[in-house]
């Protein structure tokens, strides 16, 4: 399952102590090991799964991923997130 929000203030402010990650445009394939939440500072992407369902998330965008899932990351605009897992 993957699912996308609008975050609150108060979602935002707790991502500060998360990871951060980026990448540059690009396809690839993803597995979920451990459910991930992302808040994107920067870019554009769609991730679609094996059922063809799909997400497009940009800046601003809360995003989740479940454990156990895959997905494929288009990445549309060079990306930059923060992450947290569990």
């Amino acid at each position: 399952m993957m699912k996308i929000w609008q975050p609150s203030p108060e979602e935002i402010d707790k991502t500060k102590n998360w990871g951060t990650w980026s990448k540059e445009i690009s396809e690839f394939i993803w597995f979920y090991d451990e459910p991930e939440t992302c808040y994107i500072l920067t870019g554009e992407a769609i991730a679609t799964d094996d059922t063809g369902n799909s997400i497009h998330f940009k800046t601003g965008d809360m995003v989740q991923f479940e454990k156990g899932h895959e997905c494929k990351w288009k990445i549309i605009q060079d990306i930059k997130k923060k992450y947290k897992f569990g």
